[in-house]
């Protein structure tokens, strides 16, 4: 499974919301001296806590009372962006290839203990973090810590697994290829991250894939998955100090390590980006570059967006499917990464209404940017954010990937009266200075399609 620079859209048809510090924890003895509990945000029972141990690994957990599950996985703070151009797609081949077994598994061992327990196991690859994830019963943690652990530090790497999963990965490719709804996010984030890898498609590409040797891989594997940059979070009925004792006792792999250097994207967007293909819609994004996921207007962004199009109630969603029946999806969403992000606008639409929802889009995102959005559409976005997030803490998953991408991303995990005090405190002037940076940047048009770039040429995306 991989994530790209996109948000998928509600199964009916409707738009999500990005929530930051939402999406989208001590000490043993051998343990180094952070330890840090929160005080839990719906009820005082749920405790979160973290400690890191000697080796520079951070465990952070949020402890659930109430439920039999535990939700956890190892994050390596290394993703697709952090890969030199001869290893794009290191990441995610890694990811498949950990899966394949170690010294003493085979992957149907491992497939077979965790569908004995009533088990799940998967895993992610983003552009700037990969995560290992299972969930079990609490009678099974020790299991899943021994699975997720010996996978994680003992990969066996072997010739021919990796001759096998390359396989799998190329079809991949072409599924994705195949998901035209899919492939214009990809196009999209090219075109606005030229010559950039926040740009470059997760999977990598055919040409890529087939050069990756398993050398390559192993020494990919040696470099990145190092103690300094992982981080092991689990939410359930659990024991902190307990799964501290076990990430520890089961540590094996290299010390040190830490976050890769990253660089900023210098290259302008490129204006039209098409990929002419034999489609029934056409799926266009529209969208420009925006703020990266530590800017400190990064709520007020969250906020305009759902106003925007990130709700059933947005601009966008009302102008373009409710009132125009223009396109059955459509929604807009953010995405920041580390000195990088960007706003879109996804539709997909008949080839002779591309013009129409082009021109209803950019009237939406242009009134937006000029006159900002009303105090009751902000209500209803602070609302429906805050709703969200006491929703999703309902399921261990959801707490577990919150306190984990928080702290492999951020550095720590921000309690939930701490987010929600962030998202009422935004005012509609911060929307409004966010509305004119944002919206007012140069733009960018990606489609999929039976369309041809020469048709946008005389369009305004500017």
């Amino acid at each position: 499974m991989t994530s790209a620079l996109r948000s998928r859209p509600a199964a009916d048809g409707g738009p999500t919301a990005t929530v930051p510090g939402a999406a989208v924890p001590g000490v043993t003895a051998g343990t180094a001296a952070l330890d840090e509990t929160h005080a839990g945000a719906v009820t005082g029972d749920r405790l979160i806590r973290s400690t890191r141990l000697d080796c520079g690994l951070v465990v952070v957990t949020e402890r659930m009372p109430e439920v039999r599950s535990v939700s956890a996985a190892f994050w390596v703070g290394t993703g697709s962006r952090d890969e030199d151009p001869q290893l794009w797609g290191a990441s995610h081949f890694l990811e498949h290839l950990l899966f394949k077994g170690t010294s003493t598994r085979t992957s149907r061992s491992i497939a077979e203990d965790v569908d004995a327990v009533g088990g799940d196991i998967n895993a992610f690859t983003t552009k700037e973090f990969t995560a290992f994830e299972m969930r079990v019963l609490d009678r099974s943690v020790e299991l899943g810590m021994d699975i997720l652990s010996d996978i994680l530090w003992n990969p066996a790497l072997r010739v021919e697994d990796v001759e096998c999963e390359r396989q799998v990965i190329l079809e991949e490719i072409l599924m994705r290829a195949d998901e035209p709804a899919d492939l214009v996010h990809e196009i999209f984030a090219e075109a606005l991250f030229p010559n950039h890898p926040v740009g470059r498609e997760v999977l990598g590409d055919e040409a890529s894939i087939e050069a990756l040797t398993r050398e390559d891989i192993a020494s990919f594997h040696a470099e990145h998955y190092r103690s300094a940059n992982v981080v092991f979070a689990a939410a359930g009925h659990l024991d902190h100090d307990a799964m501290v004792e076990g990430v520890e006792r089961r540590f094996s792999g290299g010390a040190g390590g830490g976050t890769p250097a990253r660089h900023q994207p210098s290259t302008p967007p490129r204006p039209v980006a098409v990929d002419r293909r034999a489609t029934e819609q056409v799926h266009l994004i529209f969208g420009m570059r925006a703020l990266d996921r530590d800017h400190d207007d990064r709520y007020a962004l969250a906020l305009l967006n759902h106003a925007l199009g990130g709700g059933a109630s947005s601009r966008l969603f009302q102008a373009v499917r409710e009132e125009r029946g223009l396109s059955y999806c459509i929604y807009s969403y953010p995405v920041g990464f580390e000195g990088a992000g960007g706003l879109g606008v996804y539709a997909g639409t008949m080839p002779s209404r591309v013009d129409e929802v082009l021109d209803v889009v950019g009237n939406e995102v242009d009134a937006v940017a000029t006159g900002g959005i009303s105090s009751r559409e902000l209500e209803v976005a602070k609302g429906h954010m805050v709703g969200e997030m006491a929703l999703a803490l309902e399921d261990s998953g959801a707490r577990m990937y919150r306190i984990g991408r928080s702290q492999v991303v951020h550095g720590r995990v921000p309690e939930i009266e701490e987010v929600v005090a962030r998202v009422e405190a935004v005012t509609l002037e911060d929307t409004t200075r966010v509305a004119e940076r944002v919206l007012g940047n140069e733009r960018v048009l990606a489609v999929v399609g039976p369309v041809d770039e020469e048709a946008f040429a005389a369009r305004r995306v500017a």
